[in-house]
């Protein structure tokens, strides 16, 4: 295995323990391992009075003199759980992100390679030679069941499992070491794969084993990435192509050559869990290459993440689909990172390290010199500032496959509507004549709503009191299918109020409106349409998207209502209308992203729209029709909106002009945080005048969230390390404070 760190006269290691803070740890190597310790393997160590488990991060490594070092215990796996790049991934990280090296590696090793977990090992039965049939008539009588065992092994091409063999012929365990001692028979242990890539993930959706001809842009496209390949040199490139354009088809390209090439790719997706289409596309792709593809999902058991761990460690799969986290998929000779729909924030994780997935990802393209693919209909700005600027080849696919036309866009000002509403004003009257045409035709419609629940919120006439969380300073969100009143934020439940808390009125009245209502309202105006809801309330059993969105596809379903969980990646040939309610609600969220959030989920939404060979309609009901991002997103002009969106940014110095980074003080004394808050401002800028600019403090737009209340303060600077020296320190001075917890998030992506 290559040495990232230098060579040194081996003797010496240095070791991560998983358990002794953020630094390594100086160990002398027993003779047995000199020869075969490797970077990245676990072995147990002594520290303090205790033994911990580690990973090797350094050998050999700089012997230290006049210090007698404690030697490492042992080897727990022969085979690497790190590779050596994702060690220098993780310290990077640790350092970028202002985060310990531990809480990294909670993060890129699985909790069951943490504990030690071992492959489950099962023992392989053989026959060691050909069975004397003149013994075998003579055991028949004196030890039939041996013989039954021998006769069923005489029948089997491979060796079989012990334990299944005995099970189902009934055999005791005492016949079997019978015939061992006896040397007709032998016994092998070989481990046992709980592989992830048994799963029955992709049994639902049918996809061809060939691939489509490729069109001349996606021809482009695959190989401006394949010289990147060929040269084996690092480069990223970002794949622009609209909705429909076949992006999938590129990436499917680019990884077969990969693993042709006896290499190992990586490709992320927002959340694995709603693509069922893209990885029954890989895996009948790479079918004829014997390859297997590894599909990292939440729903793994701890048993299962590690045996899948260890296969991709082993090479047995070389392909991995999975969310953020699969980015540090211990894969050998990884030659291509895939980014699909780079521009989502799911890819930036909510706790510490809060890394960002597809930033990860280039980077460690950068250690291993292979290529990063981003690609999106809709980039972040921060990836289309990087291509236009050079830093990153920029690849386009401007037009759909086999020409097919964008759909019809149409702006519905439901200021106008609610005027003329009679009683109903949640869908408009374009929205409902388009509905009931595709119904009388056969067709497929989408509706999208971003809010789940019911009804947003209950106020009373009387006292004009909303009804809060007592948790958080937001209001509960009324769910009719249980009649409780929850909160978004921290899932606390009540009974849904027949009168006011406050002042006992009985005029309360729920205002405001979400999937569940929506629902109620389909069922009235269209009784005979097939219903199906997608959001975090109808979605929670395992494997149950996964089965709508395949009885959907088989036209089992005539219109699909829900939440950002539809916007992503989903290709229904028969969709011809898609409806977008409340278009701008994410307009009225306190942040600087809004705008390019709204952009990019009614485009990405939009494509979900005539995706076959019918004719798609998008309607777009909205309170603000003339707002930049739904103008844009009407003549779907990303260079428009990206020009536009980026002077702005410019003017005030927001990202990517500058880095961003949110620091957040928490606690359950509101003038605590408010104290320490405001002590660190001043001791910082005494300290540190004009290293950046500051912003705040000032509460959190959610203010309290589970009983803390939240305050934070933005950094806004040219670079993140000089920022990090001075904050790290600083930290250990002021926030002594045990009652007063904070974060530190660099390239903030959440305001909230």
């Amino acid at each position: 295995m290559p040495n990232l760190f230098g060579e040194i006269e081996p003797g010496v290691a240095e070791v991560v323990p998983f358990d002794g803070g953020a630094r390594a740890y100086s160990y002398s190597v027993p003779a047995a391992l000199k020869d075969t310790l490797q970077v990245g393997q676990l072995v147990r160590v002594p520290l303090g009075n205790r033994n911990s488990l580690g990973v090797v991060w350094k050998y050999p490594a700089e012997p230290l003199a006049d210090t007698k070092l404690r030697s490492i215990i042992m080897l727990e796996h022969e085979q690497p759980v790190m590779t050596p790049d994702c060690c220098k991934l993780a310290e990077w990280m640790a350092a970028y992100y202002g985060c310990g090296l531990n809480s990294v590696l909670e993060t890129v090793l699985p909790a069951a390679v943490r504990k030690g977990v071992r492959p489950v090992l099962r023992r392989m039965l053989s026959l060691v030679g050909p069975i004397d049939l003149e013994a075998l008539a003579k055991m028949r009588k004196k030890a039939p069941r041996q013989a039954q065992l021998l006769d069923f092994m005489s029948a089997q091409k491979e060796p079989v499992d012990r334990a299944k063999t005995t099970n189902g012929l009934g055999i005791s365990q005492q016949a079997v070491d019978a015939l061992i001692k006896a040397g007709l028979i032998k016994e092998d242990a070989s481990v046992l794969w709980r592989v992830a890539y048994n799963d029955p993930f992709s049994e639902s959706e049918s996809v061809p084993a060939l691939g489509h001809e490729l069109n001349t842009m996606q021809k482009e496209a695959v190989a401006s990435a394949t010289e990147t390949l060929d040269q084996k040199t690092f480069r990223t490139h970002l794949l622009h192509g609209v909705t429909g354009s076949g992006k999938t088809e590129v990436y499917v390209a680019l990884i077969r050559k990969v693993v042709q090439e006896g290499g190992s790719a990586i490709f992320l997706v927002p959340e694995v869990a709603l693509t069922p289409q893209t990885v029954g596309r890989l895996r009948s792709r790479l079918a004829d290459l014997g390859t297997k593809v590894v599909v990292w999902h939440s729903h793994l058991s701890a048993g299962e993440r590690f045996d899948a761990w260890m296969a991709m460690s082993l090479g047995q799969a070389r392909v991995v689909v999975g969310a953020r986290s699969a980015v540090f998929a211990p894969l050998p000779n990884l030659r291509l990172i895939v980014v699909d729909e780079e521009h989502e924030p799911s890819f930036k994780q909510g706790e510490t390290p809060m890394y960002h997935g597809r930033d990860v990802a280039v980077y460690r393209a950068s250690l291993l010199g292979a290529a990063c693919v981003l690609g999106s209909a809709t980039p972040s700005l921060e990836s289309w500032k990087n291509a236009t600027g050079g830093r990153y080849i920029l690849n386009t696919m401007p037009q759909r496959v086999d020409d097919r036309p964008m759909p019809a866009f149409r702006i519905v000002d439901m200021r106008r509507e609610v005027l003329h509403a009679k009683g109903q004003s949640i869908l408009s009257r374009e929205l409902v004549d388009g509905i009931h045409e595709r119904l009388k035709k056969g067709e497929q419609a989408i509706l999208f709503l971003n809010r789940r629940g019911h009804s947003r919120s209950l106020v009373c006439p009387d006292c004009g009191e909303a009804v809060k969380c007592p948790c958080c300073s937001v209001s509960l969100t009324l769910h009719i299918t249980d009649h409780t009143a929850r909160c978004h934020l921290c899932d606390h439940r009540e009974p849904a109020p027949k009168v006011c808390p406050s002042c006992q009125s009985p005029k309360v009245r729920w205002k405001g409106y979400g999937t569940q209502k929506v629902e109620e309202v389909i069922a009235k105006l269209f009784p005979r349409a097939r219903v199906a809801r997608m959001d975090a309330d109808t979605m929670g059993k395992k494997d149950l998207f996964r089965k709508v969105l395949s009885d959907f596809r088989a036209g089992k379903y005539d219109m699909l209502l829900g939440t950002q969980m539809i916007a992503k990646g989903l290709d229904f040939p028969r969709v011809t209308l898609v409806g977008i309610l409340d278009a701008d609600l994410s307009l009225q969220m306190p942040d600087f992203r809004a705008p390019e959030r709204t952009f990019q989920l009614l485009t990405q939404v939009a494509g979900r729209a005539g995706r076959g060979t019918l004719e798609g309609a998008v309607v777009v009901q909205t309170f603000q029709p003339a707002s930049d991002p739904i103008q844009f997103a009407k003549r779907l002009d990303f260079h428009g909106f990206a020009k536009s969106e980026l002077l702005k940014r410019a003017e005030f110095g927001y990202p990517p002009e500058r880095h961003l980074v949110r620091h957040v003080f928490r606690g359950r004394n509101l003038e605590k945080v408010n104290f320490v808050a405001e002590a660190w401002v001043k001791e910082f800028e005494r300290l540190h005048a004009g290293l950046a600019e500051i912003r705040g403090p000032a509460p959190c737009p959610f203010e309290r969230v589970q009983d803390q209340h939240r305050v934070h303060l933005w950094y806004f600077v040219t670079g993140v390390k000089s920022l990090l020296a001075a904050i790290l320190p600083l930290r250990a001075k002021i926030l002594r404070d045990e009652d007063v917890i904070d974060t530190i998030d660099v390239d903030a992506q959440d305001c909230g």
